[in-house]
């Protein structure tokens, strides 16, 4: 059980701080999308499905005047011209399509990175191939990848032994893909039983997983041995947020937590610590890392040491129309 903080002396903890964490370029990139749109246009500014999948990004942004919705036709006709912005994960082609036929304003916040994903499928589609993409069903962007293409262009595939059970629709080539936010090394697995039963089968150029998913895995793999806790701060649907907790588990931590805010630690279940890790995914704030360490000195004397494993200078263009509202 964690320590009481009304107990007299605060035992010692030692937070190893994983770097990097948290927020990544699109994430940044996304939740600016919004915040400049409500800054220029004024509210409401209308989002389709969570920006980022992180609450309290989302209550931030619905404090200032976003209001979010699933499908298009939640906005109401008198709202048409106010400006809808499309999630970070990406959308299918349909939903462009459906805000232009409605004369919608839309902008387009999904990550570069997954809009290169979405350019690997097409290629490929274009030249023939059948498309295995690597992912999770009903995540969003896997939902926005698939409906890129027609309907059965692209066949999903969660797991090694899915791999090992796929076949062929017809005698195209093959190629795969991946959602972005995978674990690195389930991803690996799938890859070699795909390349061992199909030789032939064409692999993206460049990694589909980004930058900002492998370093923050990397980090916590660094961290994860030589703690007795790991937390991992953001959202249960959040997919790099599963993974990084998935990954400390597997890199010999003995109790790894997802967490969304200090409010959700599970005190009464914590061992008694000296050594804890601390991570956040790629769509959760620094302020709720800070909340998170700040709940702990309240029970412990906390020292803080930063792992960092990679450094990230990665940013990306906002879009045409939001650049003079960010000078």
């Amino acid at each position: 059980m964690a320590s009481d903080p009304s107990a007299g002396n605060r035992p010692p903890l030692k937070v190893l701080l994983c770097a990097p964490r948290g927020f990544c370029a699109g994430v940044d990139r996304a939740v600016q999308i919004v915040e400049l749109a409500l800054e220029r246009f004024g509210a409401p500014v209308y989002v389709r499905h969570e920006i980022v999948h992180n609450k309290f990004v989302v209550e931030s942004l619905k404090s200032k005047g976003a209001v979010f919705v699933e499908e298009l036709d939640e906005i109401p006709d008198g709202d048409h011209d106010r400006p809808v912005v499309f999630s970070a994960h990406g959308v299918p082609k349909s939903v462009p399509e459906d805000a232009r036929a409605r004369n919608m304003f839309y902008l387009d916040a999904t990550c570069p990175l997954v809009s290169k994903v979405h350019k690997e499928a097409e290629i490929h589609f274009r030249r023939g191939r059948e498309i295995v993409l690597i992912g999770h069903a009903g995540h969003p962007e896997v939902i926005g990848t698939m409906g890129q293409l027609p309907e059965g262009a692209v066949r999903l595939v969660e797991t090694a032994e899915d791999a090992r059970r796929f076949e062929p629709a017809g005698d195209r080539p093959l190629a795969w893909i991946t959602q972005t936010t995978l674990s690195v090394d389930d991803t690996a697995q799938i890859v070699e039983v795909l390349t061992a039963r199909f030789p032939d089968i064409v692999a993206p150029h460049k990694d589909d997983i980004c930058y900002a998913t492998t370093n923050r895995q990397e980090a916590v793999k660094a961290v994860a041995p030589d703690v007795e806790a790991l937390i991992v701060v953001g959202a249960p649907n959040s997919s790099n947020s599963q993974r990084l907790r998935e990954v400390a588990e597997r890199a010999g931590c003995p109790v790894a937590l997802l967490v969304q805010r200090a409010a959700d630690i599970p005190w009464d279940t914590l061992p008694p610590l000296t050594r804890l890790g601390i991570t956040a995914g790629a769509s959760a704030p620094e302020v709720l890392v800070e909340e998170i360490i700040a709940a702990f000195a309240e029970r412990y004397e906390v020292t803080v040491d930063s792992v960092r494993t990679a450094e990230e200078t990665i940013s990306f263009n906002l879009p045409r129309a939001l650049r003079e509202a960010a000078e």
